[in-house]
């Protein structure tokens, strides 16, 4: 059996009253400077703001990654006139929308709203209400609303973390041991925040492709996230508890960790599975990563910008057999990055894009783009980590002039041509190539383009227990 890409869904999450719990405004407020958390408050980002950003209206598919090129900068200060939150394979969910799914992830009373807090009955979002809706697998619907005093006193004996709407306390999440860091409220916010927007990008897949959950056979999560206690610490399984709430009655599912690079080698898992007959489908997802919340939040503030990582990013793609148009995931054209192999930007590239290509007997200008890592630059470069996408792509040309397929000075060209700009929200696995499959689709069933490599890098030293980095890649093509 052939395996074919045959849908894409990107969903954002904006959640800007959780961006304090991102790891490094966590650390940054943990001494209590009012100072900083004010400054962090007012550089918040409406709805209506972040639905109008032009990186986020290609996120979701209403607009091409090259129209951001094109258009006026910086992008933050020229919104997209009249933007939707619904796009071609996407949308962006309002916190509002959010909170009820956080309770609907919950099956261990975490969490305790107060009266006054959304109940989601109201989602403009239908793939947000269907997951509200019933009492299926995974669904508990709301859970007991908390008196003002209940919900105060958690916070203050310190089992609890706030949750606002605003400036206004509308319930907290608790631990759920007190001597288990890997049960902290704070961990356990990270979890459900995981479990409920990836569950919300795959329901959003189903909804958009009319396809009924109990078809699904085989969820990978790609997610990154640390689920389990003290004993068993990240042990999983996210996927399931996502194919659960989703309602995948039918579906295993099993967790693929590699950092950055996690999602490529779901992809490529997956397609292995179908392959080899072992299942008909398969989906891969990735729910959002709310430690990576205001990574570079005050950078954007020292120049009076927004803070932009404001949104939990979501990704879910439906793999299957050939037919139909749908492009093949092919197998015969992957890269991966050997143990003993240095880590070096020029040897990455080697391991995933020429040696793969030469091994299928195709030359680095043979495919049509390459979706690299898409950090959205105007977040980075302002942190002095400059432009992630484009150090690929000019590392991606200049083996292309080694190889003798291009000239030098025709580098400029090639990445006009084969790349684009970083458009994903900077939360590690979403932006690791796969958000331009959606894009992919689009093109290939128009016509308009051939063949795509996706290509993402793991930072594995992050873990402390090898030096080396990570990488896969993998072609999709008609």
């Amino acid at each position: 059996m052939v395996p074919a890409l045959r849908a894409a869904s990107n969903v954002l999450v904006h959640v800007p009253d959780l961006v304090r719990y991102g790891s490094k405004p966590w650390r940054e407020n943990s001494g209590g400077d009012a100072a900083l958390a004010g400054a962090l408050s007012r550089r918040l980002r409406s709805f209506a703001e972040a639905v109008a950003y032009p990186p986020n209206q290609v996120f979701i598919g209403n607009m091409a990654p090259g129209d951001l090129g094109e258009g006026p900068s910086p992008w933050y200060e020229n919104p997209v006139p009249e933007a939707s939150a619904k796009g071609a394979f996407g949308e962006i969910l309002p916190q509002e929308d959010f909170y009820p799914l956080l309770e609907a992830a919950d099956q261990f009373g975490l969490l305790l709203f107060g009266p006054d807090a959304p109940s989601g009955a109201d989602a403009a979002s239908a793939a947000a209400a269907s997951l509200l809706e019933g009492s299926g697998p995974g669904k508990t619907g709301p859970g007991k609303r908390g008196r003002e005093e209940e919900i105060l006193g958690r916070i203050e004996s310190g089992e609890a973390l706030p949750l606002h709407r605003g400036g206004d306390l509308i319930g907290c999440v608790r631990r759920d041991h007190e001597a288990d860091e890997s049960l902290d409220a704070r961990i356990l916010l990270e979890n459900l925040a995981a479990k409920a927007s990836g569950a919300y990008a795959l329901r959003h897949l189903l909804l958009q492709e009319e396809i009924a959950p109990e078809e699904i056979e085989y969820v990978i999560s790609c997610s990154e996230e640390a689920v389990g206690d003290r004993y068993n610490r990240g042990g999983g399984n996210l996927a399931k508890a996502i194919a659960e709430m989703a309602g995948c009655a039918g579906a295993a599912g099993v967790d693929v960790k590699s950092f950055c690079a996690a999602p490529v080698y779901a992809l490529v898992h997956a397609a292995a599975l179908i392959r080899a007959g072992v299942v008909k489908n398969a989906v891969v997802v990735g729910g959002g990563s709310l430690a990576k919340l205001g990574m570079k939040a005050y950078f954007h503030i020292e120049k009076e910008m927004p803070v932009l990582e404001d949104v939990l990013g979501g990704i879910a793609f439906l793999l299957g057999s050939e037919g139909g148009g749908a492009p093949r995931v092919n197998l015969e054209i992957t890269g991966h990055h050997g143990a003993g192999r240095p880590s070096t930007p020029q040897v990455m590239a080697e391991a995933l894009v020429r040696d793969p290509l030469e091994r299928a007997g195709r030359k680095i200008c043979d495919i049509d783009k390459y979706a690299v890592e898409l950090h959205n630059p105007e977040v980075t470069l302002p942190a002095g980590a400059g432009d992630v996408a484009a150090t690929n792509y000019r590392t991606i040309a200049a083996m292309a002039v080694m190889k003798g397929e291009i000239a030098r000075e025709e580098i400029p060209a090639f990445i006009e041509s084969k790349g684009m700009p970083g458009f994903a929200p900077t939360q590690g696995h979403i932006p690791a190539g796969v958000p331009y499959l959606g894009h992919a689709l689009v093109g290939m069933r128009a016509g308009d383009l051939r063949s795509t490599m996706v290509l993402a890098k793991g930072s594995l030293f992050l873990g402390r227990m090898s030096q080396q980095a990570d990488g896969a890649s993998v072609v999709v093509e008609v």
